[in-house]
This record gives structure tokens, C-alpha cells and sequence, in this order.
């Protein structure tokens, strides 16, 4: 039996989720469930730069500076 917390993956069917995988908690076992829709590989970047959406044209400046910023940063290497 497990004691900790486990991460398991499942799909919502009305009041019961049906889980990817054997949770190794006994049949009957209370539990506490902590629910987090979760999102295919890379939509929380999308969702993310959905935000510029509206800034669109100073993205592109706004990048170009922040990568100058980082190299004006960057220390040589002492040779």
C-alpha cells in the first residue's frame, strides 16, 4: 500500500475516474482528490503566448531585447 502522495492520470466519467494506471491504494481506501484538467504537450505554451495576441507587433522587439540582454550578461570565459 501506498502512504504518500502519487500522481496518476485518469478520465473524468460524470463522478467516477477511471485511472491510466493501478494505483496500489486498497479497493475501499478513503482518499483525498486533487483535480488538474490536464493539457496536451505544448498547449501551456500556446495558452501562454495567446496573451500577446493583442501586443503582437512589440513582441519581436521585446525578444530581440531580451537576448541582448542576456549576451550583454554573459561573462567570457578566462582563457
Amino acid at each position: 500500500m501506498t502512504t504518500g502522495t502519487i500522481t496518476v492520470k485518469g478520465i473524468v466519467h460524470g463522478k467516477i475516474i477511471e485511472l491510466e494506471r493501478d494505483s496500489g491504494i486498497p479497493e475501499g481506501q478513503a482518499v483525498s482528490v486533487v483535480l488538474r484538467p490536464a493539457m496536451p504537450p505544448g498547449e501551456g505554451l500556446r495558452k501562454a503566448f495567446g496573451s500577446w495576441r493583442e501586443d503582437a507587433e512589440d513582441l519581436e522587439p521585446f525578444m530581440r531585447e531580451v537576448y541582448a540582454n542576456r549576451r550583454d550578461d554573459r561573462q567570457e570565459p578566462n582563457r
